[in-house]
């Protein structure tokens, strides 16, 4: 395994990414992300080598995300701490847009965001981790402990269901 520094350098923004799909405020993604690494480093022993380094963070940032969100559910929080993947993304125009193009744009930004929100797991998160995580389908399935196969045909039913409930609102 890489040294810490090194691992930390490497990894730390592909794993906060994935924390903010996840999380989506950005004070609770950088919580868990540290705290990622943090047991990686303590556990790095128990890295067996099984699957890439960046998919074994992850799983390890996914189950410390679940950790979290049932502690805020014991005492009585809203979810994600309140705050929802829409609530926290910026949104920067185009700036050769003009006002109607960038306030369309927005409003269909949310409208995803929304319907996004609502979205059932596992379709919902692997599609965040494809399209705002950038990982690839033999990433996503390693998180799930499945095969690269379930997590290409689980993106495409999230696209599919995206797609059938945009056209409806």
């Amino acid at each position: 395994m890489e040294s810490s520094q090194k691992l930390y350098e490497t990894c730390y923004m592909r794993v906060y990414s994935y924390v903010m799909t996840l999380a989506g405020a950005k004070d609770l993604a950088e919580e868990i992300t540290q705290e990622t690494f943090f047991r990686a480093i303590r556990a790095r022993e128990s890295f067996r080598g099984d699957s890439e380094l960046l998919t074994w963070l992850c799983a390890i940032a996914r189950n410390l995300f679940h950790d979290e969100m049932r502690r805020y559910a014991r005492q009585g929080y809203g979810n994600s701490a309140g705050r929802s993947a829409a609530d926290s993304i910026e949104e920067i125009p185009d700036p050769s847009a003009g006002p109607m193009e960038i306030a369309a744009d927005k409003e269909d930004s949310f409208r995803i965001h929304r319907i996004l929100h609502a979205m059932e797991e596992p379709c919902k998160e692997v599609f965040e981790l494809r399209c705002f995580g950038e990982l690839s389908f033999r990433q996503i399935g390693s998180i799930f402990g499945k095969t690269e196969n379930w997590a290409r045909v689980t993106c495409h039913r999230a696209r599919i269901k995206l797609q059938e409930r945009m056209e409806k609102t």
